[in-house]
């Protein structure tokens, strides 16, 4: 039988390389060629054939990507980064292969996360209370209105960018004064209410308006939060799956909420207030959180659970044939209880309380 032939762009990042990696651990065997715009890093991810793109944001980008599948007539097309991946849905029809993305401007809605809570508002969604400010003056009533302390934070981007939690008007004022000095503009910021309790992802897969599968984990702990202003530097160094019914249902409304149509990949970040009510702070259509393929790759070598269960995989064939037998669970595809630990340089580990632990890279 011959291979499948795909493309995953920003592969030699952290989650383009845990996605060349779930790919790797298929049933079957798949032709991968992968780019970047680093020649550093597209060096990373186990790839037949790797090239270099221009970033996102060059008027060459998708040209470069088009070209590159075509030569190596790939038949699908992953852009791993939320970024490529908005460029590429909004101009899917240059492309030479599919893709399974939502449309641009679901898209662009979810990368706004100022945009995405007005919508998971007027749904009924529970989301942090969200403020603006035209000028750093109005920053104190946004403290008199919401109480202290605040979350401040950008409005666009990952890895907690530009956020800190703030405990009064004044070191708010200094932090956002900071970023304007720098050249961001006010209107990147929001001021939010903190929300204290756990910090939950919910990664899924739909298909045409349905759910086909999800699961949730708990991210414990960051790399390098000691030297983030916020503690928060993107990818979790430590998480552990969990169950909970509460964070399904708000999960899936949000994903309806943003996109009632929605097809592929959707990942929820949620955070618990002081009641432990989750909330929904992040809607990322169309993304793989960096550690959701590193799941289903460990799901299916290490706790050798179905092939579905390794979400790229599962994505892969969606997007390839546009439909999957039934038997899929919507829910707690992965048991709970299972931690997934990693650091810089020394390789990622599966444990459990009970001092059971399988070392996975």
């Amino acid at each position: 039988m011959a291979k499948k032939r795909i493309l995953v762009t920003g592969a030699g990042g952290i989650a383009g390389v845990n996605f060349v990696r779930a790919i790797r651990a298929s049933r079957r065997e798949y032709y991968v060629a992968g780019t970047d715009h680093s020649k550093y890093y597209v060096q990373f991810p186990d790839l037949q054939a790797r090239y270099l793109t221009p970033r996102h944001d060059d008027q060459k980008f998708v040209g470069r990507v088009s070209e590159i599948a075509k030569k190596e007539g790939v038949e699908f097309i992953h852009p791993q980064p939320s970024s490529e991946a908005l460029v590429l849905s909004a101009r899917r029809r240059e492309l030479p292969a599919s893709v399974l993305l939502p449309p641009a401007r679901v898209m662009t809605v979810a990368q706004d996360k100022l945009e995405t809570q007005k919508v998971l508002a007027a749904a009924g969604v529970a989301v942090a209370r969200t403020r603006t400010v035209r000028s750093v003056s109005e920053v104190e009533g946004v403290f008199k209105t919401l109480g202290s302390p605040l979350w401040v934070r950008a409005r666009h981007g990952a890895g907690g960018r530009l956020s800190l939690l703030c405990v009064s008007p004044e070191e708010a004022n200094h932090w956002i004064g900071l970023w304007l000095a720098k050249g961001t503009p006010l209107g990147e910021f929001i001021i939010q209410d903190y929300l204290p309790g756990r910090n939950i992802a919910w990664d899924s897969i739909w298909w045409a308006g349905r759910l086909v599968t999800s699961y949730c984990r708990e991210r414990i702990e960051y790399p390098f939060k000691h030297i983030s202003p916020s503690g928060i530097t993107g990818t979790p160094s430590v998480a552990r799956t969990i169950r909970d019914a509460r964070v399904d249902d708000i999960a899936e409304l949000a994903v309806k909420a943003v996109d009632r149509h929605a097809s592929g990949a959707y990942s929820i970040d949620v955070k618990e207030d002081e009641d432990g009510k989750p909330c929904v702070t992040e809607v990322d259509a169309g993304k793989f959180h960096s550690t959701m393929p590193l799941w289903g790759y460990v799901a299916v070598t290490h706790l050798k659970l179905p092939w579905y269960s390794n979400l790229a995989e599962l994505y892969v064939t969606l997007g390839m044939k546009g439909k999957l037998r039934g038997g899929i669970p919507a829910h707690d595809l992965i048991p709970s209880g299972y931690y997934l630990i990693r650091n810089i340089d020394s390789g990622v580990l599966l444990w459990r309380e009970d001092g059971w632990k399988e070392r996975v890279l």
